[in-house]
């Protein structure tokens, strides 16, 4: 029967295999629920930081004198 998800075929070398085999022990779950966690945590990280840089860069074109006020965003 196919697997419901789709699967990747990951090569770790030996040292970082057994730190996430450490983790998924410690944290009660198995291996591939750890690595898939560990992805998620690491995409989200990606995303925060792309969208911080986004905003850094909003701000430089930022000026005052043409912003919104609170009552004409909300009116």
């Amino acid at each position: 029967m196919p697997a419901r998800n789709p699967r990747i075929n990951v090569i770790l070398d030996p040292s970082l295999y057994k730190k996430v085999q450490f983790l998924a022990k410690k944290e009660g779950v198995s291996l591939s629920n750890k690595v898939r966690n560990l992805l998620i945590e690491a995409l989200e990280v990606n995303e925060d930081v792309y969208l911080a840089a986004l905003g850094e860069e909003r701000e430089k074109s930022w000026k005052k004198a043409s912003a919104l006020t609170h009552d004409e965003v909300w009116s």
